[in-house]
């Protein structure tokens, strides 16, 4: 509600006060405002998914006025017909005498509680009958039903809409909020997924279709002065924004630049200001001319921020580097759920740690659990040094940044040949690039919890539980001495496909893994004691499926 409010609200006025500079009537102008204070959800929240930026916190905070700019359509759509430039009291219903109304002669006070009517029963209607209906179709197991039903509810809702005079975008609208809020959305969702690309697609295509490209070539200069204009207002505010709600490096920038241009719905706004006499034809063609512009170099916005404004800002924050006044025996690079569990084991076993981490909530929500942390990026030599790479005993590369994980290795194995090193790897190509680079334990890090649960899986089986411990520690080792093995058959510049050799030492090992794996003449010298078997705190596995 702030940060969105606050970006339309100013965004609007902005916009309105250089429409009314422009000679612009103040209704004409307001209604200017409000469309263009608009962004684009599907293209911003698309590049975002794409990008994997949704989760930082200058996506959220996109997503977030967003969600307030898709919600403040049902009110601007309310208020544009108010807005007319026309003396005339506008009559109501549509034009054409042999379309269908429900409020064809009414007056203005009827026409509005028509109106209201309409939207509550689409929403209590919607809440509390779709969800028996749903129940029945969910019963006949068609997914074909749920995906007809759906639609037979958007288009009926926009078909109602029109009939008491609205517009049939916020008939839409409300169907989606009532389609979102049924207890069968997720399944809704997964339904028409397969269409929302489709459709999407052939919205732009109308879009492009209507485009006046004789008015664009004969006001170039005007039209791209307009949106270079409204871009720079909108970022202006954003940075502002950004600023105020304290959003850091390129969190900000995220934030201005992805929402800099005017939104599809401003298409549906342009429409319905003509129909409402609050824009002329020539007016609404320029403006929808600026929208598409605007909307067209989002794009190069987000090379923009990829290409310039990433590299020059240290992973996205402007904070120094804490000064790093303790050292210890351990140092460990990364906070995350991987680190910390480390953290925890080490310093309860009485070893001093130096915890580095370059996100700095991380960093402070830890310090206020009194875990004391340092923020700064590990991969930063200087950073290493001043942690006490020189005296320690052991570093934890536990980061999830491969790039900045084998960086961090690289570095101190060549300062500290001695040094122990433990490193974190997500796949089998890290784990052979950190033995490359010289870790010296190296921890994939689902590797375990699967060996667990291939340990559940035997047991489930009918494996006993000795057995089954002793063929998964097997299984472990093998496994382990073959990446050694392939290690030095690895080449980051070929796929492993493309690695013939890789790929026939590949096959070899897996071949010698199942052998000894079905084999007993490894039974003895793998075989545990039943001390060795104890794991109180570890649950067991359940073999009746619950």
């Amino acid at each position: 509600l702030g940060l969105g409010g606050l970006q339309v609200g100013l965004t609007t006025l902005a916009v309105m006060a250089a429409a009314m500079g422009l000679g612009q009537d103040w209704r004409t102008a307001l209604a200017i405002g409000l469309i263009m204070s608009l962004s684009s959800t599907a293209i911003v929240l698309q590049t975002l998914n794409e990008k994997g930026m949704m989760k930082v916190e200058g996506g959220q905070a996109s997503f977030s006025v967003l969600l307030f700019q898709d919600i403040a359509v049902i009110p601007m759509l309310a208020l544009i017909p108010l807005l007319a430039m026309s003396t005339a009291v506008p009559t109501a219903g549509p034009a054409d005498p042999d379309a269908l109304s429900l409020v064809a002669g009414l007056d203005g006070w009827q026409v509005a509680v028509v109106n209201l009517a309409a939207i509550a029963a689409v929403i209590l209607g919607g809440h509390y009958l779709t969800q028996p209906i749903f129940r029945v179709i969910a019963a006949t197991r068609l997914r074909e039903i749920f995906t007809a039903f759906a639609l037979l509810l958007v288009v009926g809702t926009a078909f109602l809409m029109t009939l008491v005079g609205l517009s049939p975008a916020l008939g839409t609208f409300l169907a989606g909020v009532v389609l979102a809020s049924s207890a069968f959305r997720h399944e809704l969702e997964s339904t028409i997924d397969p269409f929302k690309g489709l459709l999407l697609g052939l919205f732009f295509i109308t879009v492009g279709a209507g485009i006046n490209f004789v008015l664009l070539f004969d006001n170039a200069q005007l039209v791209i002065g307009l949106t270079i204009g409204l871009m720079a207002v909108k970022a202006l505010i954003l940075l502002g924004l950004a600023v105020m709600f304290r959003l850091h490096g390129s969190d900000r920038w995220l934030l201005t630049l992805s929402l800099a241009q005017a939104g599809e719905f401003g298409f549906v706004l342009l429409s319905f200001a003509l129909q409402s006499n609050v824009l002329t034809d020539g007016l609404a063609e320029l403006l929808l001319l600026v929208v598409a512009l605007s909307m067209l170099l989002t794009p190069a916005l987000f090379i923009l921020f990829d290409r310039v404004l990433v590299p020059r800002m240290p992973h996205g924050e402007t904070r120094e580097a804490d000064t790093i006044e303790e050292q210890g025996q351990v140092i460990i690079a990364g906070m995350g759920r991987f680190g910390q569990v480390i953290n925890r084991v080490m310093r309860s076993n009485g070893f001093n740690t130096v915890v580095l981490d370059h996100s700095s909530d991380v960093v402070d929500t830890f310090n206020k659990f009194g875990v004391p942390t340092f923020y700064g990026d590990a991969s930063r030599p200087e950073l290493l040094d001043a942690a006490g790479l020189d005296d320690a005993e052991l570093l934890v590369v536990a980061i999830d940044d491969p790039e900045r994980s084998l960086a961090i290795v690289e570095y101190a194995r060549r300062s500290r040949p001695d040094l122990h090193i433990i490193a974190r790897a997500r796949t089998r190509q890290d784990v052979y690039s950190l033995y490359q680079a010289g870790a010296t334990d190296i921890v994939r890090e689902t590797f375990d919890s699967a060996l667990r649960a291939g340990r559940y899986g035997l047991m489930a089986g009918g494996m006993v539980e000795t057995e089954a411990r002793r063929r998964v520690r097997l299984f472990e080792n093998k496994d382990r001495e073959g990446i050694r093995r392939l290690a030095a058959l690895y080449d980051p510049e070929k796929s492993f496909v493309d690695n013939q050799p890789y790929m026939e030492l590949a096959r070899k090992i897996e071949a010698e893994i199942e052998a000894s794996m079905l084999g007993e003449k490894d039974a003895d010298s793998d075989r545990e004691t039943p001390e060795d078997l104890a794991d109180p705190i570890e649950p067991q596995p359940n073999l009746k499926g619950n």
